[in-house]
């Protein structure tokens, strides 16, 4: 008699981090679609646009799969989620591409998995074992050790603004992460894109240039990038990969996005990059590796 054989499944830790690294790829052309944003739309117009074109879908998302309403003990995290990624985010990093290439602000990225992790425990309650802090750490140092043999002095605003940008966005995952445990990937980013739709939607209206005649494709492109693939699709593959595989080891493929950033950077933008950017850059990638090995 033949035995029939059973499909094999993959467990919730590697469907993590497949999920996770779909949202990386995603989101590593954030920052170079918003510096060609920017060239042409004012940064705070922006960060108000895509937020609401990003509601707009979520709101009809959420209706159309008639989701249940979050409880009232969710309601605050959600608005924690909203003020780290819908806002806090994507408005630092726009002020912030004023006065730095996305080339140097995409290093900055490599410090997200520390920030990650580091709100992973304090929100999520997880206990990653003190060898991961190791890996963490040293891939953290070395991005801080590019930015200061860069020379601060240059741009300090811009420095700055990414380091505070990296804070509110590691808290905005944690806490989205612990969320979609309960609500699922896809329904936080679409709840928290709707508590701040209102206002995103006035602000908008009232930020709005009197003319749009002059704006280019390329700059209605990345618009429109940045609203439907960064802050939406990517969330809803990061969010679910954050939960299944647990938030500080799978926040540890945020040391890729460098990496697929800056070839983005380099390919569409034709910004250099320099060799440091490229040695500090396969130095945190290195780190992910026993990062991952040791995160449980």
């Amino acid at each position: 008699m033949e035995q029939t054989l059973k499909p094999r499944t993959l467990d919730d830790a590697t469907r993590g981090w497949i999920n996770g690294l779909i949202g990386v790829v995603i989101f590593s052309g954030s920052l170079p679609a918003t510096r060609l944003a920017v060239l042409e739309f004012d940064p705070v117009f922006l960060t108000v646009a895509r937020a609401a074109i990003a509601g707009v879908l979520a709101l009809a998302l959420l209706m159309l799969l008639r989701q249940p309403r979050p409880t009232r003990a969710q309601v605050m995290p959600l608005i924690v989620v909203s003020l780290g990624v819908v806002v806090g985010f994507p408005l630092l990093t726009a002020l912030a591409l004023q006065y730095v290439t996305s080339a140097h602000s995409i290093v900055f990225i490599g410090m997200l998995p520390l920030a990650t992790a580091v709100f992973g425990v304090l929100r999520g309650g997880e206990r990653p074992r003190p060898v991961f802090w190791l890996f963490s750490v040293l891939g953290c140092l070395m991005v801080v050790g590019f930015a200061l043999s860069q020379g601060l002095a240059a741009s300090p605003q811009g420095d700055l603004l990414m380091l505070l940008a990296v804070v509110v966005c590691g808290l905005g995952y944690a806490e989205g992460a612990r969320l979609s445990r309960a609500l699922g990937g896809w329904q936080v980013i679409c709840w928290a894109l709707l508590v701040s739709l209102p206002v995103m939607l006035v602000l908008t209206w009232y930020l709005a240039p009197s003319t749009f005649a002059g704006i280019s494709l390329p700059a209605w492109v990345s618009l429109g990038y940045v609203s439907l693939f960064s802050m939406l699709i990517g969330f809803v593959f990061w969010y679910r990969g954050l939960a299944q595989g647990g938030i500080a080891a799978v926040g540890q493929l945020q040391l890729l996005q460098p990496f697929f950033g800056l070839a983005l950077a380099a390919g569409l933008l034709g910004e250099q990059v320099s060799p440091g950017m490229l040695g500090v850059t396969v130095g945190v990638i290195l780190c992910v590796a026993g990062a991952r090995r040791w995160a449980r």
